[in-house]
């Protein structure tokens, strides 16, 4: 049984009722809503949107942020399961999560990150899905780095078949294997610096895509 693939709400008690809550109103925006773009994920994701590449990059694209801080994949699977895609129709997905799955194999990390494309899949059909690779952590190379870099290289194997989905794997480290903490100050989440050298090609592509969707 692979857990990262299960669907599952986190928390007990008290954190799993302000865990519903956040997701509750990810749901009611989306009913307000009519976004061309979506990100969805966990800190990596949600965080973006204190940043100022939100203002100047993502909110002249009409993008809505579904990011959870804390979120694994099953937590995801769940939300995406569970009511935010009901009532929109994105162009365009941006998925990140797998860094909380820390303390799972990478096969089971990249079928539970496997299992939230196929559900967006069956919810958004006509959406692109554009996956961002799991970030380097650490100033150094290290297990937990290598597990990610592990999961890159298997998400990118199993989605390579995909049509409308592809894998952006972030080139943030030096020549030297090292993460700069002007690129991610805790090693892990990334800077404003950090955020922009990880979006700025998928801008592009953002902007080809939705340019062809236009057309058609």
């Amino acid at each position: 049984m692979n857990i990262c693939a299960i669907p599952k709400i986190p928390y007990d008690g008290q954190e799993q009722d302000e865990w519903i809550a956040q997701h509750n109103r990810h749901v009611t925006e989306a009913r307000k809503r009519d976004p061309d773009v979506i990100l969805i994920g966990a800190s990596i994701i949600q965080y973006i949107e204190s940043c100022p590449i939100w203002n100047d990059k993502f909110k002249p694209l009409n993008s809505l942020n579904f990011g959870i801080a804390g979120d694994r994949t099953e937590n995801v699977l769940w939300r995406v399961k569970n009511g935010i895609l009901d009532n929109i129709k994105p162009k365009i997905c941006i998925l990140n999560v797998g860094t909380n799955n820390f303390d799972n194999n990478p096969c089971d990390v990249s079928e539970g990150i496997l299992a939230i494309v196929n559900e967006i899949r069956s919810k958004i059909p006509n959406c692109y899905i554009i996956i961002i690779g799991l970030l380097p952590y650490g100033p150094y190379p290290n297990p937990i780095r290598d597990l990610g870099n592990q999961v890159n290289i298997m998400v990118g194997q199993k989605v390579g078949s995909l049509t409308k989905v592809e894998l952006s794997n972030p080139e943030l480290l030096n020549p030297d294997g090292s993460l700069s903490q002007l690129d991610s100050p805790d090693y892990l989440h990334p800077s404003e610096m950090g955020y922009r050298k990880i979006f700025n090609p998928v801008f592009d592509r953002i902007a080809t895509i939705l340019s062809d969707s236009n057309i058609d």
